[in-house]
């Protein structure tokens, strides 16, 4: 089954059900699916993407990245989303790696393009979602016109979409996930979470990373569930939509937690029609879970996933949920902890998280070596660490590699070294994740530079001009030399003021 096989009893089962509220305006299952067959037709028709092609999307959550999105699954062709906090170094890397066919864009985030747009003459056409033409670019409403589905036989084993993760290096590699995969995660997910076509789902995850996409559209357009789509997170709107709709599911990160306790503080409703929320892309503090429960009536239910493997294991629907705790394997996904030469550990020791099931990539765009080094025995490596508790739940200990998770999105500190080094006045640079009540983790950098007069401010003002908001570090150290050991291998450990 592929996904768009998945979802036909909503696309044409369910065509006069509302399936999406955006901006005030309704949108049918019906219209959803014509319209991503107009925009499949003038994407082979008018730009000539084929199956197998890669087709990418730097916009922010619409109805446009919806029918664009099931386009390029109708297809055949491979979607690449991309952040839209990626600025000129992050979207050189994935353009030039992926090589699109067809850019989708909004129109405030078109200027990204235009000083990058003759670096890539394999990229027929950048797409813009405005009103008017924008310095001769196709419109994402002349992509539109004839309603004739794309006749293309779409397998379970055909690659849907590729998702960027960080790589220790600095570049980020594309992990690639079939139909095959995708579908068999949202129908575990339907399943454990008693997702129905009843619900009212409040989307607000952005839809360029897997757990707005996979786990939340996917999960609306599987069930038929009607979904209150909103294009930015604010805490105000979220419990107003979810009060005054009678919302019954909501996704979030922890940091979205926080602010839905401080909207309530501030005088905002609390919903009463709500069934489940989910928390998940960072880890949720007690001190978050504890206090929305007083204050909400709802334990959070996390869970535990990644680019590459979609969903892995979940706290349960029915019954206690486990504060600092992933839950269990979702069914037909297995997971061991194991020692560095890929032993299982003893009972309740810690080791590395392994996963093998059909929700696991086959394999990273271009990068046959990456794939080999990801795969132990055919399980598939995470890079995190962790442990299971006496009743066999799933608890994560920590990471092997040195990634910061900040406000749930990746952070790999080698990637900011290399950013931070290029600056003229940057002899040498190291980059550590720091405790953060609210983000989780921020990212921290101690640096060696070549004068006095650098300042905090100019570092950061120049990562931000190459990096995502996100990225940049939150505090920056001068110091006249990094700590080594004899080897001349750094020491984080010595660094001074490590909070």
């Amino acid at each position: 089954m592929n996904l768009i096989d998945l979802f036909e009893p909503s696309l044409h089962g369910r065509a006069q059900k509302r399936a999406v509220r955006f901006a005030d305006r309704w949108y049918t299952f019906g219209e959803l699916n014509r319209m991503s067959d107009e925009v499949a037709s003038g994407l082979a028709g008018r730009c000539g993407v084929r199956h197998g092609d890669r087709i990418a999307m730097y916009l922010g959550n619409s109805p446009e990245l919806i029918a664009y999105y099931l386009a390029g699954l109708k297809l055949g062709a491979i979607v690449v989303p991309m952040n839209v906090l990626y600025r000129d170094r992050e979207l050189t890397h994935l353009i030039q790696d992926s090589a699109p066919k067809v850019i989708l864009c909004d129109e405030s985030r078109y200027s990204e393009f235009q000083p990058l747009r003759e670096k890539f003459p394999r990229v027929h056409e950048i797409v813009v979602t405005a009103e008017t033409k924008t310095g001769g670019t196709l419109r994402f409403q002349d992509l539109m016109g004839s309603s004739t589905g794309p006749a293309c036989k779409v397998r379970e084993a055909d690659p849907a979409l590729m998702l960027y993760t960080s790589g220790t290096t600095g570049r980020s590699k594309g992990a690639v996930l079939t139909h095959g995969n995708l579908v068999s995660n949202i129908v575990a997910l339907v399943d454990c979470w008693r997702w129905t076509e009843e619900d009212r789902f409040l989307l607000t995850l952005p839809m360029f990373h897997i757990h707005g996409l996979c786990n939340g559209l996917h999960g609306a357009l599987a069930t038929g569930c009607t979904t209150f789509l909103h294009s930015r997170y604010r805490a105000d709107q979220v419990l107003k939509t979810l009060d005054q709709e009678r919302g019954t599911l909501f996704f979030g990160v922890p940091t979205m937690y926080e602010r839905l306790l401080e909207a309530v503080l501030a005088g905002s409703p609390i919903p009463g029609q709500m069934r489940l929320y989910v928390s998940g892309s960072a880890p949720l503090s007690p001190d978050t879970f504890s206090r929305f429960r007083d204050a909400f009536g709802h334990e959070i239910l996390e869970r535990y996933g990644m680019s590459e493997t979609a969903m892995i294991t979940s706290n349960p629907y029915d019954g206690p949920r486990v504060q600092g705790a992933v839950g269990k394997p979702l069914p037909g996904v297995r997971v061991r902890i194991a020692d560095d030469s890929g032993n299982p550990v003893p009972a309740a020791e810690t080791g590395e998280i392994q996963v093998r099931g059909p929700n696991v990539l086959k394999a990273y765009w271009k990068q046959p070596g990456k794939t080999r080094e990801s795969f132990q025995d055919g399980w598939f490596r995470t890079g995190d660490l962790g442990r299971f508790d006496a009743d066999e739940n799933l608890v994560i200990c920590g990471r092997l590699k040195e990634l910061i998770i900040c406000n749930g999105f990746n952070v790999y500190p080698q990637e900011l070294i290399n950013c931070l080094s290029e600056h003229h006045a940057v002899e040498e640079a190291a980059v550590i994740g720091v405790p953060d009540a609210v983000k989780g983790e921020i990212p921290k950098a101690y640096v060696v530079a070549s004068g006095d007069e650098t300042t905090e401010e100019e570092l950061r003002r120049y990562c931000g001009a190459h990096l995502a908001r996100f990225k940049v570090p939150e505090r920056i150290v001068f110091l006249d030399r990094l700590p080594r050991n004899a080897m001349g291998k750094l020491r984080l450990k010595d660094l001074p003021d490590r909070e």
